[in-house]
């Protein structure tokens, strides 16, 4: 199996798919909240990846057979699975209490933590207004988390630490980069999260009601076509050209949220969420302005 597909870029198809790929996990986010205050956490985390895993195995082995779960670093594969998974087990925890938009917006902390410790775990050069843009999104995080206020909510530590487990996702797939088949990556992380919930299942199971259990069919599948999505739109445009408009999500899920959920962020937690945006769209632009590094093959013994 070819480590990549190349495809002639077509910056707005590209741009397309990354806003549906952003709508959908904003849907993927709503069923999550929704489920979630229903049965435990555990369980709807479970369903998530286990469908994944399905439609993953069902549309790439029958053509790429069992070269769709060789890794040449399947301990890097076990670490970004769960990263992943501590991910999704945090944020969807954190759901039960806190509106969707600000949830969405803490998460977005990840990319810039990314850009943060991307200088210590991979050598890369973070330039001044790098980390200015860095210090600008924590500021926007205080605004929304507002500690010591009478609206501090705890729970909002659980979004912060999906962040953190997020960021590692991102720099392991990162190390993974031309090493491992994107479609292999995603396999694996669906099938190894699948398999560790599985572990613990039986402890938390409540029968669903049939159309619960429809709601999680569809949450799994808006994640699996979300992150489809994103594999095609990157083959399509560059990663700097289509960050910014990952934040499509944040508008998303404060759309959803109001309409669903009658949740309308106050003043300091809509400022707060806008540095966030900010900071994201000028870490993407400063990016973009940067010389191109060249790219190191990992090698392979």
């Amino acid at each position: 199996m070819h480590n990549a597909e190349h495809n002639s870029e077509c910056p707005l198809l590209g741009i397309g798919q990354i806003i549906l790929a952003t709508a959908l996990f904003a849907g993927h986010d709503t069923l999550s909240k929704h489920l979630g205050g229903i049965y435990p956490v555990v369980m709807v985390v479970w369903a998530r990846y286990a469908v994944h895993s399905l439609l993953m195995l069902g549309l790439f082995a029958p053509r790429h057979g069992r070269a769709l779960l060789r890794s040449r670093r399947p301990g890097l594969q076990l670490a970004r699975a769960l990263c992943l998974l501590g991910s999704s087990l945090l944020f969807t925890a954190g759901l039960r209490f806190i509106p969707l938009a600000e949830a969405t917006a803490v998460n977005f902390l990840a990319p810039l933590l990314v850009a943060a410790l991307s200088a210590p775990l991979l050598g890369e050069r973070v330039t001044p207004a790098q980390w200015l843009a860095v210090g600008v999104s924590f500021l926007g995080i205080l605004c929304i988390v507002r500690p010591g206020s009478q609206l501090f909510d705890p729970a909002i530590l659980l979004t912060m630490g999906s962040a953190c487990c997020f960021a590692g996702y991102h720099l392991i797939t990162r190390k993974l980069s031309g090493i491992d088949d994107a479609r292999t990556s995603n396999c694996l992380t669906g099938l190894f999260n699948c398999l560790a919930l599985s572990a613990l299942l039986p402890f938390f199971w409540t029968t669903p009601r049939l159309e619960h259990a429809l709601l999680a069919l569809g949450m799994g599948s808006f994640a699996m076509l979300g992150h489809l999505l994103l594999t095609h739109a990157y083959r399509h445009a560059a990663p700097t050209l289509l960050a910014p408009f990952s934040y499509a999500q944040i508008v998303f899920a404060g759309l959803v949220g109001y309409l669903l959920f009658g949740n309308l962020p106050d003043a300091f937690a809509q400022l707060g969420m806008a540095l966030i945006c900010a900071s994201g769209l000028a870490m993407a632009h400063l990016q973009r302005l940067a010389p191109p590094a060249p790219r190191l093959r990992e090698r392979t013994t």
